[in-house]
């Protein structure tokens, strides 16, 4: 066990000076993934700072009506507040599929949204991994791989982002807040998670000692009628093999609106914005949902143990979002 320092942080200065002063400082929110990490000999910090005393624990209605959850939010807490139920069920459904009751009671939506892939190789010191020990090689290509990506993979690494929860804020163009010892920025979802390229080791686009304090969901009053499917190999506690966050607005049996955003089949949430554009002002029938589903994965570039989530995926996709305009139909 490598020893390490720990100081509790109760306000957002300090904690981002603490992180400052220490670059091997790691941030402890509800540590259900970083504990885990740092039992491996994975994550080896010198401090953790603990940020769950900071004020960022509360969901509030934006002034457009949009919804601005802190970091700090539990997963459980963000799971059953009203108005992500009402406005957001798609968000609720994600996050309720994402680990057990009592992970979820611990677990915070920054830690969540940050959490760092579940690929065995990764979480395996023994072996090597591009994500931990940069050009060390990736044997997931040839090795185990049937949870791997499927989409925006390189040579370097073909491990998926395990966050069910991000899925949902992919599909309603969630923007992220953070705060560094310059001063506060935000970052849309779409571009907090860097393509894999040759530099699967370097994660996200938030600078240095930066701190997540917050995510801001602009209004979106087709999201009020959505859903998150998730297919798991397990109905228990299980990470995903694909997933699927959807909202649809059909009028005369048009799309006129649909967002669509994919899970567990790339290193990042993958937003379907080929498919949506494809949808946007056609039928909303199965055959289209098919035809568009179909445009998104055609980009799809599969290995031997995961050519199957690309049939998952056009399926779990086709029957969201059937269920949906049969709702609008009613």
């Amino acid at each position: 066990m490598k020893e390490f320092a720990y100081e509790r942080a109760f306000d957002v200065a300090g904690a981002v000076a603490l992180l400052g002063a220490a670059p091997d400082a790691r941030l402890l929110g509800g540590g259900t993934n970083l504990v885990d990490l740092m039992k491996a000999g994975v994550e080896r910090p010198t401090l953790l700072i603990d940020v769950r005393r900071l004020p960022l624990d509360a969901v509030e209605v934006t002034d457009d009506d949009g919804l601005r959850i802190g970091a700090t939010v539990t997963n459980s807490d963000l799971a059953a507040h009203p108005e992500v139920r009402r406005r957001y069920p798609a968000l609720a459904q994600a996050v309720l599929s994402g680990a057990s009751g009592q992970l979820r009671n611990m677990a915070t939506v920054g830690g969540n949204l940050l959490q760092r892939t579940r690929c065995g190789y990764f979480t395996d010191v023994s072996k090597p991994c591009n994500k931990r020990v940069p050009g060390s090689g990736c044997p997931a290509r040839t090795g185990e791989h049937h949870n791997h990506a499927i989409l925006g993979a390189s040579e370097h690494c073909v491990a998926t982002h395990p966050s069910d929860m991000a899925v949902a804020l992919a599909a309603f163009d969630a923007v992220v807040s953070y705060e560094t010892a310059d001063g506060p920025g935000e970052l849309p979802i779409d571009e907090l998670c860097l393509p894999v390229g040759d530099t699967p080791h370097v994660e996200t686009a938030l600078p240095p000692g930066a701190l997540v304090t917050g995510i801001t969901l602009p209004p979106a009053p087709l999201a009020a009628r959505s859903r998150y499917r998730k297919v798991r190999e397990r109905a228990s506690y299980a990470f995903a093999i694909g997933s699927v966050a959807a909202a649809l607005d059909v009028r005369d049996g048009s799309v006129r609106d649909v967002r669509l955003a994919f899970g567990a089949v790339a290193s990042r949430p993958w937003r379907a914005r080929a498919a949506e554009r494809a949808l946007v002002g056609g039928p909303a029938r199965a055959e289209a949902f098919t035809a568009a589903t179909d445009t998104e994965l055609a980009a799809a570039r599969t290995l031997p143990g995961n050519a199957y989530k690309v049939t998952l995926m056009r399926n779990l996709a086709v029957a969201v979002l059937s269920e949906l305009a049969e709702e609008a139909a009613r």
